[in-house]
């Protein structure tokens, strides 16, 4: 695979807290030429932003202890955190949901189950958006 050495490479965190959701996820978006960090213990996500300092989190909504909404929450309240993008994926087929989504500072809301070739549409998206591709 070729990969432009000049661009660095774009940091993903992947937090939810089923594994083999975060496996497909990490293992597409490193074929797809990101660095992806998974977090599979919503409660150390905010810890793990601060230690690997993602260009973008992929924040799942319903998870046990920390709900996505929580972790957003605290993200975008630390001026350290606040510049991070952050993409929802939930299961839920609410409105509402997309509503508090973006409520909360979220930028983007991916429903589940979801294409692997949608999701990386849109991580690149906003990627771009940030000025890291």
């Amino acid at each position: 695979m070729s990969h432009n050495v000049t661009t660095q490479q774009a940091r993903v965190l992947v937090v939810d807290d089923e594994p083999e959701i975060t496996d497909i996820v990490e293992t597409f978006l490193t074929e797809s030429g990101y660095a992806v960090s998974v977090e599979n213990a919503p409660q150390n996500a905010i810890n793990t932003i601060r230690q690997f300092k993602p260009d973008l989190v992929l924040l799942d909504i319903m998870m046990p202890q920390v709900d996505g909404y929580s972790i957003c929450n605290e993200l975008k309240k630390d001026p350290t955190l606040s510049h991070i993008p952050v993409i929802f994926l939930t299961g839920k087929d609410r409105n509402d949901d997309m509503g508090r989504s973006f409520k909360v500072g979220g930028d983007m809301f991916i429903k589940k189950p979801f294409s692997c070739e949608r999701l990386l549409e849109i991580v690149n998206i906003v990627i771009m958006s940030t000025g890291k591709r």
